[in-house]
């Protein structure tokens, strides 16, 4: 068989399409947003070689068209679960004995499926289905996602690469197998690309997933599986699945052969999953991998010698792009009593002149949250807020959910740091300010470091120097990913790998070779070229 070390395509960041008006991928993508508004898709399961069409039909809508419906999924039961468990166990030894580049090629034509003939599709599909406007569409379900398969190549080939050095009569080598079993990935409504990311990144490095993303996420998940399977991922090895939460876990975490968990979701859940694992410790044939990215109470912290304009456009678009709903949005920020009245004169007219509604207009900036329930979880924490000596709602507070489950842009200014929305994630268009004296800058750094359990994004927007780095210093544990003088949102995959720890997760950082290295296990190789054949050491000798 022929052999060689190869070298894979150079990744580069995927450019960011404007869809600006008079542009193609305007055009394409307002078709492609009519032609799916008039289909309705059944969605299958896939197990195996299998497309499963059975048991209770689930509705899918655009949570901005309440009564438009665009298709239907099959709920899975605890059976599904088992056959997608050993149809993904059946797949594992053929995948895993597969040559490194041919996983690579698989992966890198998904990427070019991606970004050429199915970027309008899954574009459309995560605006219709998940409520996100034409841009945070397009830097979500096109380029993040094209980003995360093309660097995770090149990641892949680096661990590989990555060899012990050998003395004299010996060859010493590191190989680098997939878990001994099957990954779960448990995947979020908010992203797209982290929805097609986690179960991509453990088959790529010779893992066999079962994928369980979230029921609003569905209708783009079912595009990506389509271009998974249009790429050349062999059947079996990523299985997608519909089950309820706690009907996959009492199956998936009691079997003998689950090998790892990749998640993104809430802290609670995360935390009931690791202590499942916990619980069924003894029934793994392995000890499993548990990767996950939670919950967030991110932070926009400004200082005296901020500019007012810079503070207010990190709050416009880090606390109201995708409607909040981002684990990096600004939920809650700290403002110095000097620049406060010109940041809240800049950002409400910011609020004033963005438009509201469906994702169809492309002149609306805000869309619609996810579903009821984080509508009606929301909206219970404006009236709080309205209702609360603690606090006032200065911006916003409207809401609305008779045609969709639209939430105003909403500003709560806060009499007391460790008022509730200062501390707990809401995940919404709902941005927390507290308002301290200048002075008392150092006395902020501290709240803004205990506040809150999470630590996964945060920034700082100050021009004097010294006050940068008192912050970064001091606030070192409390954000996985750090922005100075920025929004605390937009990680770039090969730029700023993204995660954070405390309540925020593992910290293993997706978009980067840190991730990747979870989902192998490595094996050291010793040969000793000439053995000796006799038992005596040297110093046993007589002088």
């Amino acid at each position: 068989m022929a052999t060689g070390f190869f070298k894979v395509p150079t990744p580069h960041n995927e450019p960011v399409k404007t869809y600006a008006p008079g542009t193609p991928e305007r055009k394409e993508l307002k078709e492609k947003l009519a032609q799916m508004r008039k289909e309705v898709r059944d969605i299958p399961m896939f197990i195996g070689d299998k497309e499963v069409r059975e048991g209770q039909k689930i509705e899918l809508r655009p949570p901005h068209d309440r009564k438009h419906l665009l298709g239907h999924f099959y709920k899975s039961d605890k059976a599904h679960v088992t056959q997608a468990i050993e149809a993904a166990l059946a797949a594992h030894e053929r995948w895993q004995a597969l040559t490194w580049e041919h996983r690579a090629s698989i992966f890198l034509k998904a990427a070019d499926l991606i970004a050429g003939p199915y970027r309008a599709e899954l574009n459309a599909a995560t605006m219709l289905g998940q409520s996100k406007n034409a841009f945070q569409a397009e830097i979500d379900s096109a380029c993040e996602i094209i980003d995360f398969l093309r660097f995770n190549v090149k990641y892949m080939t680096e661990i590989y690469a990555m060899q012990p050095d050998s003395n004299p009569g010996m060859w010493n080598r590191m190989e680098w197998r997939p878990l001994e079993g099957f990954v779960y990935a448990l995947t979020p409504f908010n992203f797209t690309a982290i929805a097609g990311n986690l179960p991509s990144s453990c088959a790529m490095m010779g893992n066999v997933v079962v994928w369980k993303p979230s029921n609003t996420q569905v209708y783009a998940a079912h595009v990506l599986m389509k271009v998974f399977r249009l790429a050349g991922v062999p059947a079996g090895v990523i299985n997608l699945i519909y089950p309820s939460g706690p009907d996959a876990a009492d199956v998936i975490f009691r079997h003998k052969d689950f090998a790892g968990i990749h998640f993104t979701g809430s802290t609670g859940v995360f935390q009931d999953i690791w202590k499942s694992i916990g619980n069924n410790i003894h029934l793994y044939r392995s000890y499993p991998r548990i990767v996950g990215e939670t919950g967030g109470k991110d932070f926009v912290l400004a200082h005296k010698s901020a500019d007012p304009h810079v503070v207010s456009v990190a709050l416009s678009r880090g606390a109201f792009e995708y409607q909040g709903q981002k684990c990096s949005a600004a939920s809650r920020a700290y403002i110095p009593k000097s620049l406060w009245p010109e940041v809240l004169k800049l950002i409400t007219a910011d609020l004033k002149d963005m438009k509201m509604g469906p994702v169809e207009d492309f002149s609306n900036f805000i869309n619609a949250v996810i579903d009821e329930k984080s509508f009606d979880k929301l909206a219970g924490a404006i009236e709080d807020a309205k209702a609360s000596k603690d606090a006032d709602v200065i911006v916003g507070g409207k809401y609305d959910k008779s045609k969709g489950y639209f939430i105003e842009p909403t500003i709560i200014q806060v009499k007391d740091p460790h008022y509730i929305s200062m501390k707990e994630e809401l995940f919404g268009p709902v941005l927390s300010v507290y308002v301290y004296e200048d002075e008392a800058y150092e006395e902020t750094i501290q709240l803004v470091d205990t506040t809150a359990i999470y630590a996964l994004t945060g920034s700082i927007i100050a021009q004097d120097r010294y006050a940068i780095e008192l912050a970064t210093q001091k606030l070192s544990n409390a954000a996985g990913n750090f922005y100075i003088n920025d929004k605390p949102t937009g990680a770039v995959v090969g730029q700023q790998p993204f995660g954070g720890a405390r309540g925020s997760g593992t910290n293993d950082k997706a978009g980067s070779m840190i991730n990747l290295l979870r989902w192998v296990q490595p094996r050291t190789i010793k040969e000793t070229l000439v053995p000796p054949t006799d038992y005596r050491y040297h110093f046993l000798a007589q002088d």
